[in-house]
Parts: C-alpha cells; sequence; structure tokens
C-alpha cells in the first residue's frame, strides 16, 4: 500500500511503499477513502525537517541538552550516531482518516465489516485503529465532510474545558481551519463570538457564518473592539487557535477579559506571561489537550478501557462523535472549508503548497480498489547459504540502533523484518538491503529459508514468539528478558527441548571485550561483584513500566547483571534478596543480592534516582586480594595484577561480537554461547528478585 511520511533528516514527504497492517486486536483495519491534511501540524513537520542541524537544534533545546548529556557519558561518536539515527526515523503523516471498515480485531462490538468511520488514521491506504479513536459517520454526512471530524474534536475540546454558556461573548483568536470550526460551534451553541484574524479571506468566512470577524490589518484595536462591543465588561472567554512565537497573543487575550474571565489555548504560542495581565482581572488560564480526555492515555487509546460516561461525559471518541452529529443535524458546515481535493498520487500539489495562506483545508482522495498485503519486496537479493538466514521480528530502537549495525559487520543475511506499522521495517529494509518487510510476523516462522529467528518485540511477546519460532523449527535470538510471566518458563524449556534448537537470550554485556579480560583474569575462584546501573529516569506511564507490557525494569533490564555475575562467577544463583527504596514490587530503586552455588556473592544496585553526568554502569570485582573496576564499559582498571593494570576502548558493551558469534554458531555449529540452564537460572533469578521484596525474605531458586 501506498503512505505518505515526512524524512526529518533531509525534509521530504514522501508517498511510499509500505506493507499493509494487520488487524490488531481491539481495533479496526479500515481501507481510507479521503483523508484531510492538518496545515498546522503537518506544515510544521515538513517544515522542522527541512531546516538544517543548527536550526533544528533552536527549535528544541531542551534536547540539545540530553545530546550533551550523553556526549559526557558515551562519547562523541555514539551520540552523533544516535541523533542523525533518530532523524532517519520516517514520521507517518496525518491524522484525519475516514474509510470502510474492512475487518474487526478480536474484542471489538461496536462496528462490523462495511461500516464508514471516521478516526485519527494516518494518511495510508489502509490503517489499523484502536476501537476507542474511531466512531461512525452518519448517513446524511459525506466522507469528505467526515474527514473534518478529528480536526473539529481539537477545537471542540477547547470549548468544553472553557464551558461557555448561552449568551456569553467568545473570543476566537485565529480563524484557521480550528479557529473557524471553533467560533461556527459556539455560534450554534448560542454564544456571541468575535473572531480576529489578519487573513481577509477567512474574515470573509467566518463572517458569512455570523460571526463578528475583524482584521487587526484594518487598524482596529482588538482589545477596545472587544471592550466596546460587550459595553466594557470584557469577553466572557477567550479561546486562542492562532499559531505564532509572539507573547503578544496571550496578553491581549488577557486585556481583552473581564474580570475572572477564562482562556484556553488550543495553539501554539508565546507564554511569557505578564503576571499583572491574570493578577487584576483573576483570570484562569488552561491547555487543550488535542481531541479531549484519553489522548495520549495508552490503556484508553490501545487497551480499550473506556472511561465511564457517568464521571467522563465527554471523551475524545464521544468528541468525535458529537462533531459529527453536529455535521448530520447541519449546525456546523465544514463544506466552505475545503479549499482542493487531489488524488493521493498528486499530493505534492498540497504539500509543495503548506505555506499558502489562502488554503484552509486540503483533502487527499484515495483509489477505490487499493491492493492490501501484508509483505513488500524491497530488495531482489537472493541467498547462496542453506544455513544463517534470518528473519526480525520487531523493528524499534533497539533493532535500529544496536541490532542491525552488528549485523551489518557480521554480513548477516536478512529476509525478512517485521513491524506492525510497516513503515519502520521497510526504511530499516531499504537501508540494511533487507528483502522484504512485513507487517506479518508468521511469514517469518513459516518461511522454509530463514532458520534464525530474532525478536526484539515489547517485552510481553517475547516468549509467545519464542516458542512459536522453536516450533516452526527455528533458531532463536530473543532480545531480554526472556519473558516477563515465570509461568511461561516451562513452555519454553519444554520447546527448546523438543526443537533441539538454538535459544539465546540478548546478554550481550559478557561479550564486552572488558568482560571477557574479567573472566581471564579471575577464572572461577569466589569472588564479591558489585555491579551498579545509573539507569536513569523513565516516566511513569512508558510501556517498559507496565507489568503486563514491559515487565517493570527489574525483570526487564535488571537481569542483563544477574547473567553478567553468573558468567563471572562460573556459577549459578542460588538465593536472591532484594531492598527497594519503597515498597512497590514495580520499583526502579533496588539493591538485589545474589548468593552463587560456589559461595560467590553479588550484588546489583539498580537506580533510576542518579545524575547523568554519572557513568551509567559500573562493575567491581573483587577476588584473592585483586580488584578489577570496570567504568561504562570503556575503562577497565586493575589493583593487584601483576601484569595487568588497564584496557580503555570505546564504548563496546558486547553486542557486536554476541551477534557474530551467533551467525557464526548457526552456521558452521559449536558449542552454545550461553548454556540453556543459565538462561533459565537467570530468568529464575529476576522473578525471584520480586517475589523477595514481596516477602522481605531470601528466596531460593530452584
Amino acid at each position: 500500500m501506498k503512505q505518505l511520511i515526512q524524512n526529518l533528516k533531509n525534509g521530504q514527504t514522501i508517498l511510499e511503499e509500505v506493507p499493509a497492517p494487520e488487524v490488531r486486536s481491539g481495533s479496526l483495519l479500515i481501507r481510507t477513502s479521503h483523508s484531510l491534511v492538518s496545515l498546522g501540524t503537518e506544515r510544521m513537520l515538513v517544515e522542522f525537517g527541512k531546516a538544517n542541524l543548527i536550526q533544528k537544534a533552536r527549535q528544541q533545546p531542551e534536547k540539545v541538552k540530553q545530546v550533551l548529556d550523553k556526549v559526557r557519558t558515551e562519547g562523541l561518536i555514539p551520540t552523533l550516531e544516535a541523533v542523525f539515527n533518530k532523524l532517519e526515523q520516517p514520521i507517518p503523516l496525518g491524522y484525519c482518516n475516514v474509510g470502510e471498515v474492512i475487518a474487526i480485531g478480536k474484542g471489538v462490538t461496536d462496528f462490523k465489516v462495511g461500516d464508514r468511520v471516521a478516526s485519527n488514521g494516518n494518511h495510508a491506504e489502509f490503517v489499523c485503529v484502536p476501537q476507542n479513536l474511531v466512531a461512525h459517520i452518519p448517513e446524511n454526512v459525506t466522507d469528505q465532510e467526515a474527514a473534518f471530524t478529528v480536526i473539529g474534536s481539537i477545537g471542540l475540546q477547547g470549548i468544553r474545558l472553557l464551558n461557555p454558556t448561552f449568551g456569553e461573548t467568545i473570543v476566537v483568536i485565529g480563524l484557521g481551519l480550528i479557529g473557524l470550526i471553533t467560533a461556527e460551534i459556539l455560534k450554534s451553541n448560542g454564544c456571541r463570538v468575535i473572531g480576529f484574524d489578519y487573513d481577509e479571506q477567512k474574515v470573509q468566512i467566518a463572517k458569512s457564518k455570523g460571526i463578528i470577524a475583524i482584521n487587526p490589518a484594518s487598524g482596529i484595536d482588538t482589545v477596545k473592539f472587544v471592550e466596546e462591543t460587550t459595553q466594557g465588561i470584557g469577553a466572557d472567554g477567550v479561546i486562542i487557535t492562532a499559531s505564532n512565537k509572539s507573547d503578544e497573543i496571550i496578553s491581549q487575550a488577557a486585556k481583552m477579559s473581564r474580570k475572572r474571565g477564562r482562556i484556553v489555548l488550543v495553539g501554539v504560542i508565546g507564554l511569557h506571561i505578564n503576571r499583572s495581565d491574570f493578577y487584576e482581572k483573576e483570570l484562569s488560564f488552561q491547555v487543550s489537550c488535542s481531541y479531549g480526555p484519553g489522548r495520549y492515555d495508552e490503556n484508553y487509546e490501545q487497551v480499550g478501557n473506556d472511561y465511564p460516561l457517568p464521571f467522563v461525559r465527554w471523551t475524545e471518541k464521544r468528541n468525535f462523535q458529537a462533531i459529527l452529529q453536529a455535521m448530520s443535524s447541519e449546525q456546523i458546515d465544514v463544506k466552505p472549508y475545503i479549499s482542493k481535493i487531489v488524488d493521493l498520487e498528486d499530493y505534492g500539489k498540497i504539500y509543495n503548497d503548506l505555506g499558502n495562506k489562502q488554503t484552509i483545508a486540503s483533502i487527499l482522495k484515495y483509489p477505490i480498489e487499493s491492493k492490501y498485503s501484508t509483505s513488500l519486496r524491497v530488495s531482489n537479493r537472493s541467498f547462496t547459504q542453506t544455513k544463517g538466514i534470518i528473519g526480525i521480528i520487531g523493528a524499534g530502537n533497539f533493532t535500529k540502533m544496536t541490532m542491525l549495525p552488528a549485523m551489518k559487520s557480521a554480513n548477516a543475511d536478512i529476509k525478512f523484518i517485521a513491524s506492525a506499522s510497516g513503515v519502520s521495517g521497510t526504511a530499516l529494509a531499504k537501508k540494511y538491503n533487507i528483502e522484504y518487510s512485513t507487517t506479518d510476523y508468521k511469514e517469518i516462522i513459516n518461511d522454509n529459508e530463514v532458520d534464525l529467528v530474532l525478536i526484539t518485540t515489547r517485552h510481553n511477546q517475547h516468549a509467545k514468539l519464542t516458542i512459536e519460532a522453536l516450533n516452526a523449527g527455528k533458531n532463536v535470538f530473543v532480545e531480554k528478558p526472556l519473558t516477563i510471566n515465570e509461568e511461561d518458563v516451562e513452555g519454553i524449556v519444554t520447546a527448546y527441548q523438543k526443537a533441539n534448537k538454538t535459544l539465546i537470550v540478548g546478554f550481550n554485556r559478557r561479550f564486552s571485550p572488558h568482560i571477557q579480560k574479567m573472566k581471564s583474569l579471575v577464572g572461577n575462584s569466589p569472588m564479591n561483584i558489585i555491579a551498579t546501573m545509573n539507569a536513569g529516569f523513565i516516566p511513569t506511564n512508558s510501556w517498559v513500566h507496565d507489568l503486563n507490557v514491559g515487565g517493570g525494569r527489574i525483570v526487564g533490564e535488571a537481569c542483563h547483571f544477574i547473567d553478567l555475575i553468573t558468567f563471572l562467577t562460573g556459577s549459578r544463583v542460588k538465593n536472591v534478596c532484594m531492598n527497594s527504596l519503597g515498597t512497590n514490587e514495580n520499583t526502579d530503586n533496588a539493591s538485589i543480592l545474589l548468593k552463587y552455588e560456589n559461595g560467590s556473592t553479588g550484588v546489583i544496585n539498580y537506580f533510576a534516582n542518579g545524575s547523568k553526568a554519572y557513568s551509567k554502569e559500573r562493575i567491581e570485582l573483587y577476588s584473592q586480594e585483586r580488584t578489577l573496576i570496570l567504568d561504562n564499559f570503556q575503562t577497565l582498571k586493575g589493583y593487584g595484577f601483576k601484569n595487568f593494570s588497564n584496557l580503555k576502548t570505546s564504548l563496546d558493551k558486547g553486542h557486536k561480537k554476541q551477534f557474530e558469534l551467533l551467525i557464526d554458531r548457526i552456521k558452521n555449529g559449536g558449542e552454545a554461547l550461553i548454556p540453556f540452564d543459565e538462561i533459565i537460572n537467570t530468568t529464575k533469578a529476576s522473578f525471584a528478585a520480586i517475589e523477595s521484596l514481596k516477602k522481605q525474605s531470601w528466596i531460593e531458586i530452584k
């Protein structure tokens, strides 16, 4: 299928060929008929993409600070690679989609195949959208009109926050598309509406809708005009839908408001507020968030958990429905806002003209019979080897930043890459000469040539995909953790034993040259090891913290260090005890104490509350009056050794070496890179750490 994407590195807007998405649980698969181009948001993305690096940095000063912190801890070259890789990531455009439902995911009850629906899907021939972001289109509303649903909901949410009452005077600053719809809704709500915009065309359209519309360029003082129109009272409320960096807009909004008036920001403006403007009138100011309650809440949008109507009357979906109902009852008429309708193939007529102020709304029209396929052949490469043909399931940050560069160095033969949307997978397939991009991972599982499956999805899918791949007779590499559910371990063991294939987890630290050197220096004698992970803060709403998706950071990440200490001691974990900052089992500030069968002990300090300026990882090893200190996998220092004092390299956590060895083992055979019983022991130890915290006692590994 064809989809519009934006390249942030070179500024190009591209109509890309990508595999169509599969329908997912709780979602609908939609064949697109029309989509509305958001001139504000999409112009911002296009202009940002066309800016040079210095201009990009000036627009995002907070990101510059993050880059500088990364340079201090990881070095210049890795940081630059990360920045450029981030900019190369394709951004899907569009969020105002209309089409016909062609498939229903598990758990969807309110829709059926053939329904016409509006959603926040991208500019793509097929989109898969969660049910809470989809609404039925009334019969008397055309697809072109319905394309305004999401944009209209943005304005409607601003109105709901302002909470206007019948007869109030409301000012709308900025009569772009959102501003015009906002003004029209306010008028239908019984408000007297005053609108301001410097574009005379938009002012005239607003006047035709019964709005008191003024162009300040004519010399009219907006503040005095509002005062005179309201007999000196001032506006009851102001909704700002303008996009302008000036601080003057917020100042004028305050000055034209009555005492105890309300101001709601829907657009993007300068926000250096003069306290006296707000203080003397006791004004309230609020920023509106997108389409309404539920926005950016993964439980609402992705999982499908609705907010109870008696407590949250207007969610984003119910706002969609309200806009569509307003169109159906002719309370709002969006047809005059349509400036142009172009075929998808002619998208350049819109995107090359985004700066045209005469354009209010542009609509893309899609082919009636688009071909649906979940697979796309990206290159015509062929494979001479019969072993080591690879399929990758997952095209996220780890695959892009770590795995594929390492696989390229190892001359890996990659036939497939699977991603949920198809966009990221296709971009990586082109960059790394991968033959197929797909959105159906089963194409990899069922392919006769593929004999090594690499799994880099979110953590909750690891166990399921590992078992499926083993049962299909594939060798498997799965990024850590092996699983986030202890009950999955038995199923994995059974599948591994039946398959008689290689299974390796992405415990890469043991393959670092520094760790290999440490191992050669101390052997398997009893030792004490302290591993400190200055992990850094991750927002609590991240999927990593979701126990059902990421498993939490102890199970999901601290397992790295359990494996590392196991490798260095040459033994298996016997007992585990964990103490945390607080008692929450989903902690990311904890100390884990490990007892090993050979008498060694390990301490893992996994902290998220440290400074980013400090090294991210530090390993201390004490044995037989000797000490080794590894700082951030760059510098290893030895104390008490006759022929060793230090080893310095660039940052090297062992990823590249692990993949080189893995491919060699698959092609040529050899002993397991990580013994399977060690993998299971490490996995069980991570679960034991959580159990220990709950019971406040030592847990024995069986």
